[in-house]
């Protein structure tokens, strides 16, 4: 099972409100809305190979209770 790693993020206040809103929006948490876009933007650059993406998926959806 991955693990997660945590640090701490310093934003931009205009940034992080967005970013809280859209996070609402799409009904996710902020931490998850972030990991999601970076996901996104991984894939699309092609830096997050599909098999690596759908491993940590995968592990993350079996963490949850």
């Amino acid at each position: 099972m991955a693990d997660r790693k945590a640090f701490p993020l310093r934003l931009d206040p205009t940034v992080y409100d967005a970013l809280q809103r859209w996070a609402a929006t799409d009904l996710r948490s902020l931490n998850a809305q972030i990991e999601f876009l970076l996901r996104r933007a991984l894939k699309e650059s092609g830096r997050l190979a599909a098999d690596e993406d759908s491993r940590t998926e995968s592990a993350v959806r079996k963490k949850k209770p």
